[in-house]
């Protein structure tokens, strides 16, 4: 039997329970971090799921799709600046790019995506995507609102808090075995709440009044050009993010996705779950590589047991009282964790640049790397036609036409 035979048996239900768990601590934090409902976000995860693997029927990759952590600044900004509703009109948008890269993949192959889109140009807006959000998660650190203008919490016990949850996550991650290295964020927040609990900063008003069976908030898109063209040139990270989570994939089964269902399907299916989770409220999909790596360790290859997560994570969306609980998290503990997770964003984009021997030497890559930083994080504004280009955004364009048009450097 090949390892990814698709089975579908009731036993395996446990097992999906258990993959769910893994994503779940990344899956809800999305959500609660950009104001958006983390049950809108268990629902579109496990919907999303279910429309990668029909999309990808024959020959379904065993990975769960959930919250994005690319779109953390955008949705944030967007909210803030736009509403809910305007926002998700971009991240249906970034959705749609998704597909017609999977099309001109279908038409012209993997490696256009690769010259249009050369590490040269992603590493530094992956950069950015974490860098750009780092006052954000000092703020919450500190007990204040992410802008820093009202404070939640005083500071000397949010330090506390907040320093429990950082360094609680940490050792997870740095000594944790087996399943438990899987869920180093899902571990911080539980001893970050429970330093909370001790000193008296958790208010369960919320919990009490949510009831136990409730319909998420769903939103429907509200088209805005403005928050479309700000969003858009951000999929690009998350979408050649894509192609190292099927390497991955692949590599722990043994089983090349990049030639059957091929990039050109597996990026179409996340595309499709991406603009469809949007046009619920929720954030966008990606695959998880947290799923990935417990997969790894229990040699769960059956995609089938990702099916019975997705079907668990929409049965938990109808749980209001989850919602509830996930909103008494205090401020200071999810500050702890962004400190490492933006951090780790930029690490990333700086991983990019160092595994594809980016020359940094090169005049025309550094100013390509450049730009790019400080285009996105400096607060350059452009504006055409009324519409304003800003953030990662400008950074990633910029980066593209530079890429396009610089020279190449003399042999």
């Amino acid at each position: 039997m090949k390892p990814t035979t698709y089975n579908f048996r009731l036993k395996d239900s446990v097992v999906g329970l258990q993959f769910l768990f893994v994503a779940f601590g990344a899956l809800v934090l999305v959500p609660i971090l950009t104001g958006l409902d983390p049950n809108v976000a268990l629902f579109t995860a496990g919907f999303g799921t279910l429309l990668f693997q029909f999309v990808n029927r024959e020959n379904i990759p065993p990975i769960f799709l959930a919250s994005s952590f690319a779109f953390i600044a955008p949705i944030s900004y967007g909210v803030a600046t736009w509403g809910i509703a305007a926002t998700m009109s971009g991240l249906v948008a970034a959705g749609l790019m998704y597909m017609i890269l999977s099309l001109i993949i279908r038409v012209k192959g993997s490696e256009f995506l690769h010259r249009l889109l050369p590490a040269v140009v992603v590493g530094p807006v992956i950069m950015s995507i974490g860098l750009i959000l780092s006052p954000v998660a000092v703020n919450l650190a500190m007990g204040k609102t992410g802008d820093g203008a009202v404070e939640l919490v005083p500071l000397e016990t949010a330090l506390i808090v907040s320093m429990i949850a950082l360094f609680s996550t940490l050792l997870i991650s740095l000594l944790g075995k087996g399943i438990f290295k899987l869920l180093p964020i899902l571990g911080g927040i539980l001893i970050g709440y429970i330093a909370a609990l001790v000193l008296g900063i958790v208010d369960f008003s919320a919990v009490e009044k949510a009831a136990w069976f409730a319909m998420p908030n769903f939103t429907t898109p509200e088209l805005n050009w403005e928050a479309i063209i700000y969003i858009l040139p951000i999929a690009i990270a998350p979408a050649v993010e894509h192609i190292g989570d099927m390497l991955a994939i692949s590599n722990v089964t043994k089983e090349d996705y990049l030639k059957k269902p091929g990039l050109k399907n597996t990026l179409l299916g996340d595309g499709i779950a991406t603009s469809a989770a949007s046009m619920l409220g929720g954030p966008p999909n990606t695959t998880y590589s947290e799923v990935t790596g417990a997969v790894t360790i229990t040699k769960a290859f059956n995609p089938a047991i990702m099916t019975w997560a997705a079907l668990c994570a929409i049965v938990l969306a109808f749980v209001g009282k989850i919602g509830g609980l996930l909103s008494t998290i205090p401020t200071p503990v999810m500050g702890g964790i962004m400190v490492l997770l933006f951090g780790i964003i930029a690490s990333i984009g700086i991983g990019t640049l160092i595994k594809e021997k980016v020359d940094l030497q090169c005049p025309r890559n550094m100013i390509i790397v450049s730009m790019i930083l400080v285009f996105s994080i400096g607060g350059m504004t452009f504006n055409f036609g009324g519409v304003a280009f800003s953030g990662i955004g400008l950074g990633a364009i910029i980066g593209i036409v530079l890429n396009l048009i610089l020279p190449q450097p003399r042999s």
